[in-house]
């Protein structure tokens, strides 16, 4: 359970360590002391966890210190809006703003300086699409790119799964990729090769994760539809902890064969 220190406000974490240094507020704390500087409806549970402070050996100036620096960090937290960008494809509405999918794909693979990872359903148009990337990958030379993309079987299809993803290869670099331009590693899902139906499974998710430190996930394929048309939605996060473990999540399915390389 969260302490409920942290769902009070600076102004109120303040006023508690005022109320404290002045002897407004004192031991032992109750819910109607409390209720003098904060909420009613956590009165009870900040008195509690005042008393908690105390009896654990902090002294009335120092739980004050203590609520002040509190204060001081909440304040200093960035806005979730500074955080998180709105990306949305479609029509335009009046009165809302949000960053166009297919502008803020392309900003992030103009920007990459050391990984990406991209994750995604379906393709097409992938030459105008990943165009930015392809010369990107050009101009640096140590820039790793990966793609997890879903190769599956096609309904009717009995070809062994090594010649779908010979197939699927070559139609890749002829018509989803800028010819002669280095090519990313390639990663697929096994499992929806199987013949088994029931077993079949699909790699469903489209994101893209950018020096581990921004990461965008969407609704949208990579395709040019869904990067210009489609109404698509997604949140572009800069977040170095989210992307981390966005991109571990994968390394991990690559490291233990539940992803295998498309050679």
């Amino acid at each position: 359970m969260s302490d409920p220190l942290l769902s009070l406000a600076p102004s109120e974490l303040r006023s508690l360590a005022s109320g404290l240094r002045s002897g407004r507020l004192s031991s032992p704390f109750a819910s109607a002391g409390v209720q003098k500087f904060v909420s009613m409806a956590e009165a009870d549970r900040i008195a509690k966890r005042l008393s908690n402070l105390e009896n654990s050996g902090s002294t009335i100036s120092g739980i004050a210190e203590t609520l002040d620096i509190l204060a001081s960090a909440i304040e200093g937290r960035p806005a979730i809006e500074v955080l998180v960008d709105l990306v949305a494809t479609g029509p335009e509405i009046s009165g809302i703003s949000n960053r166009d999918t297919s502008a803020v794909v392309g900003d992030l693979f103009r920007q990459a300086e050391r990984s990406v990872i991209v994750v995604g359903y379906a393709v097409h148009q992938g030459a105008k699409i990943f165009g930015d990337l392809a010369d990107r990958m050009q101009s640096r030379p140590d820039l790793h790119v990966r793609m997890c993309l879903d190769i599956r079987r096609e309904i009717g299809d009995t070809s062994a799964p090594e010649e779908i993803v010979r197939r699927f290869l070559h139609r890749f670099r002829m018509t989803q990729w800028p010819q002669q331009k280095r090519l990313p590693e390639m990663y697929f899902d096994p499992r929806a090769l199987t013949l088994d139906q029931i077993g079949r499974s699909a790699l469903h998710a489209k994101c893209v994760v950018v020096d581990q430190r921004e990461l965008l996930v969407s609704s949208a394929n990579f395709t040019e539809a869904a990067q210009t048309r489609n109404i698509e939605i997604g949140l572009l996060v800069r977040s170095s902890k989210l992307a981390l473990k966005l991109e571990g999540f994968f390394q991990q399915l690559i490291e233990s064969g539940v992803l295998n390389r498309a050679t």
